[in-house]
């Protein structure tokens, strides 16, 4: 849904005049049934208008009945006019009154069927086909990945993901800011406005079939608080959770994360390395950054590299191996040689360079 539907839209949306980048505000558009009563209430002043008129020029139209034009025959007149209906029992005799029917009453006649039946259909179909993809869309989702809060760390994540093969369509955002909500649909993911920390909200982004949950919230008590909730949904998805504090990492483990980053404690190390050591800091800034210089990686060892030590692959720095779900120094005796089965986590030169470099290089 949220992928290739997103991607489209934001490049259709750069082709204004002269190639340039056109501005996407915020839909404000009030809700169908808001949209339905307005519309009813405009009519209603249409039509007002017409027996307004239709009153004010009695003696100018004639009825079949008794030749008088009362007020209610004014509605009534009005209401089989504006409706297309025309019985002809009430008609205008005088030429100024027919003429006022031509250029005033007919008009309002088109804009009540315009307004009223028009677009009340268009907001019925609006809704309706809303309903069909949600649900479609429902039913379609699984083994995706929701990510809690889209702010700094939800889009670091996410960019994270997709530099890592993640499918976009496989995205779902989950944040209670309408603003986020907008960015997460245009870079192409489907998103859900609401408070993570509600049942009815985790349910609807499908978080008992979901295969990875990122929580990133500005609050520890929220975020302790979403991974009780999403634990219970769904005892088997892998929770990895951002906590600003050190002191609110172990409440985390024990509600059910399964990874937990402490931002602030983080940050302050980085901070006090690079008071240390200026190189240090910019080596580690370089490994978390991406598209540049040095990355972290895990991948599966090759055939080629099964029965190798670490230390033999040159292209990459084996920093630790991942043997039988455990997570092995690359000094541990235990993985010397290396296996089938076996994942490496290894340090090196972002793809992005290489891949800029290979025009060249022909």
């Amino acid at each position: 849904m949220g992928g290739a539907f997103g991607r489209k839209w934001v490049r259709l949306n750069r082709r204004g005049p002269h190639n340039q980048a056109l501005v996407s505000l915020p839909d404000t558009r009030p809700s169908p049934a808001r949209q339905l009563t307005q519309r009813i209430a405009l009519a209603a002043l249409l039509l007002a208008a017409s027996v307004a008129l239709v009153w004010f020029d009695r003696d100018a139209y004639t009825d079949n009945l008794d030749g008088q034009v009362s007020l209610i025959d004014a509605i009534y007149y009005s209401t089989v006019t504006v409706t297309t209906t025309g019985y002809g029992d009430i008609t205008p005799v005088e030429p100024h009154s027919r003429l006022l029917n031509a250029i005033l009453i007919t008009p309002l006649r088109v804009m009540f069927l315009v307004l009223l039946v028009g677009t009340t259909l268009q907001v019925l179909a609006t809704e309706g086909r809303r309903i069909f993809l949600d649900g479609r869309w429902r039913r379609h989702m699984r083994n995706h990945v929701v990510v809690v809060g889209f702010g700094t760390k939800g889009r670091s994540a996410v960019d994270t993901l997709e530099m890592n093969g993640c499918d976009p369509s496989k995205i779902v955002v989950i944040d209670g800011r309408a603003s986020a909500i907008g960015d997460a649909n245009l870079r192409g993911y489907a998103a859900i406005e609401g408070d993570a920390t509600r049942r009815d909200i985790l349910r609807r982004a499908e978080i008992v079939k979901a295969r990875e949950v990122i929580i990133t919230l500005d609050r520890d008590d929220s975020a302790i608080l979403v991974t009780l909730t999403v634990r219970q949904l769904n005892p088997s998805a892998h929770v990895v959770v951002a906590v600003r504090e050190e002191d609110n990492a172990s409440l985390v483990r024990q509600s059910g994360g399964d990874a937990v980053v402490t931002s602030s404690e983080a940050v302050g190390r980085l901070l006090g390395l690079s008071a240390v050591s200026p190189n240090l800091g910019t080596v580690i800034e370089d490994l978390l950054s991406s598209r540049e210089g040095l990355e972290v990686a895990e991948r599966q060892v090759t055939a080629e590299e099964v029965g190798q030590q670490p230390a033999d692959i040159r292209s990459e720095h084996v920093v630790a191996v991942v043997r039988n779900k455990t997570l092995r120094r690359f000094y541990d005796p235990t993985v010397a040689s290396l296996q089938t089965g076996d994942q490496v986590v290894v340090v090196r030169r972002a793809e992005q360079e290489l891949a800029n470099e290979k025009p060249s290089d022909l």
